[in-house]
């Protein structure tokens, strides 16, 4: 056999080893794409095709087109729905945001001591059972029993109705319990982010005669306006899908409490099916809306940041 066909040979082991070697690892990897198509992909499509039809989940399905759009943009309820999602949302973004930089900025500063027990102590929330909390806090805000009317009542004022009444308040508990619950993930993901920043800039403004007010915003916010923006996307979902604080809050009511006034989106779209009915089509469209909102707030965001950055001669 010539010096070519030993090369040729050589040649076609190396390719039928490597074929072996990358059918291995795509053994490996299929289980998680065929989940992914499964519980992912799927549903997405499918979910985006039954919104175009009225079906109840066992007869037949019948193609309204965008009819289900148009019925949920008139619907009122929907509407206030929207406003209150966003009225709280919006609302508990500055305690999230605000409160969880200048948490994180201490713990990283090392102004106090035991950083790790605090860090521990407002990271907790989110670890902590939402429905737990939910009931914790309808002690807190309740009426004739709880701890904020007690400190009320020691001020000689009368007992509050949070949780009823007209439930123009029922908000106030929710945004509350949300930026507690909230705050101090955001922080984790700040004191990581100036964790990364070197201790040579923090030093060099020192030396300069920066105290920690103009180090904080002329240092650190800049620097972590990325994972800021981060934070404020994952928030923003978050406040779309806000579901168990007010449904445990206004006593497992589907309809926000006293004149809805704790209704959100979340709670409305899970209303229509699959637990308070079963216009599965109508919910699909509900669905839709909900994640073509949360694009346009993450794309508006984003290009926000981009064009300050440029304007300020900090192309990306």
């Amino acid at each position: 056999m010539n010096t070519a066909n030993l090369v040729l040979l050589n040649k076609k082991r190396i390719l039928s080893t490597e074929k072996k070697k990358s059918l291995v690892a795509y053994i490996y990897i299929a289980p998680f794409y065929l989940l992914f198509l499964t519980f992912g992909i799927f549903p997405m499509i499918s979910g985006f095709y039954i919104s175009f039809f009225r079906w109840d989940g066992l007869s037949v399905m019948h193609f309204l087109g965008l009819e289900n759009y148009f019925n949920l943009f008139i619907d009122p309820l929907f509407r206030k729905a929207l406003v209150n999602t966003l009225i709280m949302g919006i609302i508990s973004h500055i305690p999230i945001l605000g409160g969880g930089l200048v948490l994180a900025y201490i713990l990283n500063s090392k102004l106090i001591r035991f950083q790790n027990i605090f860090k521990t102590i407002f990271f907790m929330p989110m670890v902590t059972s939402a429905v737990a909390v939910s009931i914790i806090f309808q002690g807190l805000f309740g009426f004739n029993y709880g701890l904020i009317n007690f400190f009320v009542k020691l001020l000689g004022e009368a007992p509050i109705n949070w949780l009823g009444g007209d439930g123009s308040l029922i908000k106030v508990a929710v945004i509350v319990m949300f930026s507690w619950k909230w705050i101090g993930w955001n922080m984790v993901i700040y004191l990581a982010g100036m964790q990364g920043i070197s201790t040579d800039i923090y030093e060099a403004a020192t030396i300069d005669g920066a105290g920690h007010t103009g180090i904080f915003f002329r240092i650190t916010v800049p620097l972590l306006k990325p994972i800021i923006l981060f934070t404020l996307i994952q928030s923003s979902i978050g406040m779309f899908n806000l579901f168990t604080e007010p449904f445990i809050l206004t006593n497992s009511s589907w309809t926000g409490g006293q004149n809805n006034g704790g209704l959100t989106l979340m709670m409305y779209l899970l209303n229509k099916a699959p637990q308070g009915g079963n216009a599965y089509g109508y919910a699909s469209a509900c669905a839709y809306v909900i994640t073509i909102m949360i694009i346009i707030i993450s794309f508006t965001m984003t290009s926000l940041l981009e064009e300050r950055e440029l304007k300020g001669g900090k192309p990306r």
